[in-house]
C-alpha cells in the first residue's frame, strides 16, 4: 500500500508533458487509425479507432521498459533516438492539443505554487510545445531529456528542477501519466500523482508507487486548493 497523498506537504509541482498536459495519446491514435484506413473494406471506422487505441496503450509498457534499460546502461544516444521517435509518433507536432481544463488548472495553480516541467522530450521539442501553447511563462524551469546526465525514470531531472526553484524534492509532487514519471518522483523523494488521461493504467501507476491516481490532470486543482 502506497502512502496516501498529503497536499499539505506540497510546495511545488513538477509536470510531465505528453499525456499529462498535452493530449498526444489521442493524436497518436488518430495517426494509427489513418494508417489502418486501407483496411476499411474489412473493418469499420469504429473498429479501426478501437484497435488503434488498444495498440497505443499496449505499446506504452514495453516502450517505457526500453527507455529505462537504455538509461540504466548509460546509452544516451540510443535513448535519445527512442525518445525522439516516440514523441514524433505521439503527435508532438500538434502541441495545441491540450487536455481539456489544463490551461485553467495551470493558471490557477501557478498563483499558489512554483511550477516546473520534467519531461523526456528533447529541449527543442519541449520549448516548442510551451511556446506554441503560450504556457512557457507559467513554468519556472524546464528539465528535458538532456538537462541531466540521466533521464526519467532516474530521479536526477526531478531533483534538478527542485534545486532550480530552491525547494526540497520531498516538498514537490511529480505529476505524470506513466510509470517512468512515477518512478522518477518516488526515487527523488517527491510525492507522486498518476493521471489516467494519458498512456498509463491504474494498476501500473499504483504498482510504481503513485500516492494518488486522478482520472484527469485538471482534477489536481481541487485536490491541492480545495481538497485540504
Amino acid at each position: 500500500m502506497n502512502p496516501p497523498f498529503d497536499p499539505d506537504r506540497v510546495e511545488a509541482i513538477c509536470f510531465d508533458i505528453d499525456g499529462t498536459l498535452a493530449d498526444t495519446d489521442d493524436a497518436y491514435v488518430q495517426r494509427l487509425a489513418r494508417a489502418l484506413y486501407p483496411l476499411g473494406f474489412l473493418i469499420s471506422e469504429e473498429t479501426r479507432q478501437n484497435l488503434a487505441r488498444r495498440w497505443v496503450m499496449a505499446a506504452e509498457t514495453p516502450v517505457n521498459a526500453i527507455t529505462t534499460l537504455l538509461d540504466r546502461l548509460l546509452l544516451n544516444q540510443p535513448l535519445g533516438a527512442v525518445q525522439n521517435t516516440l514523441h514524433r509518433l505521439r503527435g508532438e507536432k500538434e502541441p495545441h492539443q491540450l487536455i481539456p481544463g489544463v490551461r485553467t488548472m495551470l493558471e490557477t495553480l501557478a498563483e499558489q505554487y512554483p511550477l516546473t516541467i520534467v519531461t523526456a522530450r528533447q529541449q527543442r521539442s519541449a520549448e516548442y510545445f510551451l511556446r506554441a501553447t503560450n504556457l512557457r511563462p507559467l513554468f519556472r524551469c524546464v528539465a528535458t531529456a538532456r538537462t541531466c546526465s540521466r533521464a526519467k525514470p532516474h530521479p536526477a531531472p526531478v531533483r534538478w528542477a527542485a534545486e532550480q526553484i530552491e525547494i526540497p524534492p520531498d516538498a514537490c509532487v511529480m505529476v505524470g501519466d506513466t510509470t517512468v514519471d512515477i518512478r522518477a518522483g518516488v526515487a527523488a523523494g517527491a510525492q507522486t500523482v498518476g493521471v489516467l488521461c494519458g498512456f498509463g493504467q491504474r494498476h501500473e501507476l499504483e504498482r510504481s508507487g503513485a500516492n494518488l491516481i486522478l482520472e484527469s490532470t485538471p482534477e489536481l486543482t481541487e485536490v491541492l486548493l480545495w481538497g485540504k
